[in-house]
C-alpha cells in the first residue's frame, strides 16, 4: 500500500483498474451457455477423430448368429 501513495494518483488508479481487469478475466466463460460449450466440445473432438468407425464391430453378427443357434437348438429339442 505505501507503494501506491509515493505513485502519483493516476499512475495508482491505472494500476487498480489493471488489476480488477485481469480478476475479472479469470472468472471469465467463453460459452454463454451449456449448449454452446457441448457444441464446440462435439466440433473440436470431431476434429481430433474421436467420432469416427475405423471398422465395423462383428459383435452384433455374433450375437445374433448366437440367439439363431439357440433358438434351432431349443426348437430342436422341443420337436
Amino acid at each position: 500500500m505505501e507503494s501506491i501513495r509515493r505513485q502519483n494518483p493516476q499512475a495508482a488508479l491505472m494500476s487498480l483498474e489493471a488489476a480488477a481487469a485481469s480478476a475479472r478475466s479469470g472468472f471469465a466463460c467463453l460459452f454463454s451457455t451449456s449448449d454452446e460449450y457441448e457444441s464446440a466440445l462435439i466440433t473440436e473432438r470431431r476434429a481430433q477423430g474421436r467420432y469416427t468407425q475405423t471398422r465395423r464391430s462383428t459383435w452384433p453378427l455374433a450375437l445374433f448368429i448366437g440367439c439363431a443357434l439357440i433358438v434351432a437348438g431349443t426348437v430342436l429339442l422341443l420337436v
